[in-house]
């Protein structure tokens, strides 16, 4: 890996991560576009993840340390379990483990088969149009407060999806949120609350297993990372006050195009699938 392949994807990461359009989706075709037609791989793409969630970290960190004692406090008695706070710690950690069992159940397919451009190329055009659907004809009638153990499990289930390159993380729970009524600042909030546990495990997973790899390119790979992070936390500053006022549709029909684009690529024998 060159530096610049390392600036390249790094700033891609920062700008997609959090969006509604799939970063793996992003690296991935970057990576084969303008690298060599070599796919990154989904450990380099986990290992520099943890530099775009630790922006999460940054950004949320009041909410974050107010939920994490909240949510100890509560398992004493100190304060109400039912504390908005402290629920929401059991909502992360609920919503937390189909990703998990996913990941781990279906490891091989992650890595390998599940990253054939031609399922990225329908899930971005297909998750697309999902989402324009959910935005369109969500009711957008609660907020965070009115979350409850079910919605929390379905969360995590729509994350789950974000497994399969194209989907997109934000894209699928911000769906999911929408889908069951949630308004789109709550989604998102959420959203990203909900990745900690996910991108932080997955990444420290294919780390301890990329240490023990001869050749790993891990300035190439800091230098990702930390591009990732600065970049990530610009475009979660600009991304919350965005939704708060817009739909989501200028994201869908980037999917598409993206879509068609990466198709005609293919076709053309510039891509290999």
């Amino acid at each position: 890996m060159s530096w610049l392949e390392a600036i390249v994807l790094g700033i891609v990461q920062g700008l997609t991560e959090f969006l509604p359009v799939s970063s793996s989706a992003h690296i991935s075709i970057v990576g084969q576009l303008f690298f060599g037609n070599a796919d990154p791989g989904a450990a380099f793409t986990a290992v520099i993840q943890l530099g775009t969630e630790t922006a999460v970290v940054v950004y949320f960190a009041k909410d974050i340390g107010r939920i994490i004692s909240h949510w100890f406090l509560s398992l004493f008695g100190k304060i109400p379990r039912d504390d908005l706070d402290a629920r929401m710690g059991w909502y992360v950690i609920i919503g937390s483990i189909p990703i998990v069992v996913a990941g781990l159940l279906f490891q091989n397919a992650i890595n390998t088969s599940l990253r054939n451009l031609w399922i990225t190329v329908a899930m971005m055009a297909g998750f697309g149009i999902v989402l324009l659907l959910v935005d369109m004809f969500s009711r957008e009638e609660y907020q965070l407060k009115h979350l409850n153990w079910l919605d929390g499990i379905a969360y995590g289930f729509a994350q789950m999806l974000a497994l399969i390159p194209g989907v997109s993380r934000s894209g699928a729970t911000i769906a999911g949120g929408l889908f069951l009524g949630y308004d789109r600042e709550a989604a998102t909030r959420y959203s990203f609350l909900l990745a900690i546990p996910a991108v932080y495990g997955s990444g420290l997973y294919e780390l301890k297993d990329a240490i023990h790899v001869a050749g790993t390119p891990w300035p190439q790979i800091g230098v990702a990372t930390v591009l990732a992070f600065g970049v990530g936390l610009a475009i979660i500053h600009w991304f919350l006050k965005f939704v708060s006022t817009h739909s989501f549709k200028v994201f869908v029909w980037y999917r598409l195009a993206v879509a068609a684009i990466v198709a005609g690529l293919i076709l053309g024998g510039v891509l290999t699938a």
